[in-house]
């Protein structure tokens, strides 16, 4: 069940995480005011609690949403994304599945797509909700954020009931809602999805993990960073109105991204610009910083 995710392993595993990922961005913000303006790299990881805080490496403006669920637009500039826990379920590789055996989405025939509603490799489930075309630009932060063509993006989700395919009891057999995409020469990758639902104790997201290649998207050995992407809460609340999403709308409106255990340090560089409608569906597009 949904509720599930954030209990015993999801828990355990994210606050870990969390802690390591609370003492690097202390200290990288330590660096920070030590070397001055000039500094470069660390600038856009968000410490502090200030869920607006972004300094940039070339011209700009971020903004971010606050609780109570007004739309927000995502950053402008060109930060390094923040690195952030994989969760439990990544499917990558580095951990094991309901079945016991390890768990890796990047070894199956057919992984490298845009359209990632529909399981595949002999698995035949399709997941339904709001339509959500995904845009991911990648540029690098240390060339005046120059798209960064041929690149790999791994990104997975959640489905509507809050399930996570190859984990989730009723979507152990499915791994709808993963795939991979090489980045054009515009530096995007672009994906074919559903909004994600909206489990308890975490506002709806997306996970996605950046490679060099889509040669070495094959296990999580090989990944440059890992991070995840966030929501308009006003966005959120209009596609759980819709049928099909379950509790969702009950857990989104039980937190908000000041008290998410990932966000709640800094989200600016995270939140998607997302246009478009419940009815018609949605676009959600995040510029995504890597050091290359």
């Amino acid at each position: 069940m949904p509720q599930d995710h954030d209990s015993h392993l999801g828990l355990s595993h994210d606050l870990s995480r969390l802690h390591q990922q609370a003492f690097e961005r202390r200290t990288a913000l330590r660096w920070l005011l030590g070397a001055g303006a000039g500094a470069m790299g660390m600038s856009g990881c968000g410490g502090g609690g200030s869920a607006a805080a972004s300094t940039t490496s070339s011209s700009g403006s971020s903004s971010s949403s606050d609780t109570t669920g007004s739309t927000s637009t995502s950053s402008s500039s060109c930060s390094l994304i923040p690195s952030e826990t994989e969760g439990p379920y990544p499917g990558d590789g580095s951990n094991n599945g309901a079945s016991g055996s390890v768990a890796n989405a990047l070894a199956l025939s057919g992984i490298v797509r845009s359209d990632i509603r529909a399981s595949i490799a002999g698995a035949t489930g399709v997941a339904t909700g709001v339509p959500l075309q995904v845009i991911i630009e990648l540029v690098n932060t240390n060339a005046s954020c120059a798209d960064l063509s041929g690149y790999a993006v791994y990104l997975w989700h959640c489905d509507a009931e809050g399930r996570y395919s190859m984990y989730s009891s009723g979507a152990t057999a499915e791994n709808y809602l993963r795939g991979v995409q090489a980045t054009g020469s515009d530096g995007t990758a672009v994906f074919q999805t559903i909004y994600p639902g909206c489990y308890a104790g975490r506002v709806p997201h997306i996970h996605f993990e950046i490679y060099r290649s889509t040669t070495t998207a094959t296990n999580w050995n090989n990944k440059l960073r890992t991070s995840q992407m966030c929501f308009p809460a006003d966005v959120s609340s209009a596609v759980y109105a819709t049928s099909g999403y379950g509790s969702s709308a009950a857990n989104n409106a039980a937190i908000g991204l000041a008290t998410d255990g990932i966000f709640s340090d800094g989200y600016a560089t995270q939140i998607a610009t997302v246009t478009g409608s419940a009815s018609a569906g949605y676009v959600a597009r995040l510029k995504v910083g890597i050091a290359a």
